[in-house]
């Protein structure tokens, strides 16, 4: 038999739901405040006549439907959740936006912060420091890379960088501009009362029992400091290197080259490619109790165990040039580089690449074949350069579609063969819908596109002529090398990704 409370809440034998599967009816969900749902854990997902649908990790919590009867004046019946799963759901939900009304309000009444923002924004309970703490939490579930805070001449507006795109998701009065910028300053260790010079520092926050590091960056404009927080989430990237998404193919020919004794692995493409991620992840398969390895970085985003990791600071002296001498005199077997950029860099990383040293870097090119030429751009001998490369993998990141919501479609036979994709009898392209599980984007995560070139006696030869990027190519390509268009194409084909996504991000 059913109990129903007081205010007619059900609350027996209450079913379990998969809600990450459910159909949550957006309105029955916001019916519901956000510090009600937080509070209590739940979420409403549904209406049945004058029957409102509650999801619960603990659905024999009495107090907990008594509140939501008494808030909405309906009946209640609870069904059981999981709990992270719920958690999920109510910040998708219950964004800031409840908490940012309620700041604003506050803000009014308390006439902004003025010279005391550093007093008000180091109460744990203000309402500013509420505000920032969400915001940052709320980036965190949305799987954000970077959160900017950009001041503007009659709002601050904030955008996540969501799967490689910026989407807007607050835009506020400049009366909280102040007290946002001096909360995240004290939280990053940075000098509050400097705001003409950019600054760098840290942030360490604890988002459900996990912690993650934020990388703070700040950029005076003319309307006050901009904000960059790019968060390093160490859970998120890959473990082993058959999660980088690689074709057997390329995979082959990638731990082929990081592998070797010695010699240099470059992985090359824009900023925000991911090829950190593949250079940290090829480390951790080498390293090993036998072999010494050390790094050279700016700056250190991760923290790897058992790997000797030095931080460049170039006002002290410490660049990636004078780092890397002084690195090769302590003995290592693996030397990574954060980046090569300039001729002393280069030239030294090539050298040690030659003297029995495994050397892994990368630098800033559109593919692999472009990395040969960029090298002797830089002054490095073509014929030192063919001797010391041993392989070069370009990469990108495109959107991955959403498992939940993607479709078939079907494109003309003319628009196949513009863009040079043969699809073939078995092969099918889909295209994004959007749903709740993406955000109405029709894309969730991301995938690596690649273009690995392992350098042979033929690249070897064509870098001592000086041969350009397009020749160098073509020799790669007949000797196997799969290009970054054709694995996306590969990666499109197998349902992964859309052609438009691939178009995006590979010219």
């Amino acid at each position: 038999m059913s109990t129903i409370t007081p205010n007619g809440a059900n609350v027996f034998s209450a079913p379990f739901v998969e809600i990450q599967e459910y159909p949550i009816d957006r309105e029955a969900a916001v019916s519901v405040s956000a510090n009600l749902c937080r509070r209590h854990r739940l979420l409403p997902i549904a209406r049945e006549g004058g029957t409102l649908i509650v999801a619960m990790a603990d659905p024999n919590d009495i107090l907990a439907l008594d509140d939501v009867s008494a808030a909405t004046r309906m009946r209640i019946r609870a069904v059981t959740v999981d709990a992270k799963d719920l958690i999920t759901a109510i910040d998708r939900y219950h964004r800031a936006d409840d908490e940012l009304s309620d700041l604003q309000n506050e803000l009014s009444e308390q006439r902004a912060y003025g010279d005391n923002a550093s007093a008000v924004v180091e109460d744990e309970e203000a309402p500013i420091v509420r505000f920032v703490n969400l915001l940052i939490s709320q980036a965190i579930q949305d799987r954000a890379s970077d959160i900017h805070i950009e001041p503007g001449e009659s709002e601050l507006r904030v955008r996540y960088r969501i799967d490689g795109v910026l989407k807007e998701v607050q835009s506020v009065s400049t009366s909280i501009q102040s007290g946002v910028l001096s909360r995240l300053k004290i939280m990053a260790e940075l000098d509050i009362s400097e705001r003409r010079k950019p600054q760098d520092g840290r942030i360490s926050v604890v988002h459900q029992n996990h912690k993650i590091d934020l990388r703070v960056a700040t950029l005076p404009t003319v309307y006050g400091e901009k904000v960059v927080m790019r968060i390093l989430d160490n859970s998120g990237s890959a473990r082993n290197v058959s999660d980088l998404g690689m074709s057997d193919r390329n995979l082959k020919a990638f731990r082929g080259g990081y592998t070797r004794p010695n010699g240099m692995v470059l992985v090359t493409g824009p900023t925000g490619s991911g090829k950190s991620t593949t250079l940290y992840t090829a480390l951790q398969d080498v390293s090993k109790s036998t072999v010494n390895v050390i790094t050279v970085e700016d700056p250190v985003e991760y923290r790897i165990a058992g790997v000797n990791q030095v931080q460049v600071n170039p006002k002290a002296g410490l660049t990636f040039a004078s780092a890397l001498r002084s690195i090769l005199r302590s003995d290592p077997d693996i030397v990574l580089i954060g980046e090569i950029r300039d001729h002393e860099t280069a030239q030294i990383a090539v050298e040690a690449s030659l003297t029995g040293h495994l050397v892994l870097s990368t630098l800033h090119t559109n593919d692999a074949p472009s990395a040969v030429t960029r090298l002797i751009e830089m002054g490095i001998e073509p014929y030192l350069v063919g001797s010391a490369l041993a392989t070069v993998v370009a990469q990108r990141l495109a959107r991955r579609l959403c498992e939940k919501c993607k479709r078939p479609a079907a494109y003309s036979e003319e628009t196949l063969m513009q863009i040079g994709l043969i699809l073939e009898e078995d092969e099918e392209l889909y295209v994004p819908v959007g749903c709740s599980n993406c955000a109405n984007t029709g894309y969730r995560g991301r995938i690596a596109i690649h273009e690995v070139m392992t350098v042979g006696e033929q690249v070897e030869r064509l870098a001592i002529d000086r041969a350009s990027s397009s020749e160098i190519a073509r020799a790669a390509i007949q000797q196997g090398m799969v290009s970054l268009k054709q694995d996306g194409w590969n990666k499109a084909c197998a349902g992964l990704t859309s052609i438009e996504e691939v178009l995006r991000v590979v010219a």
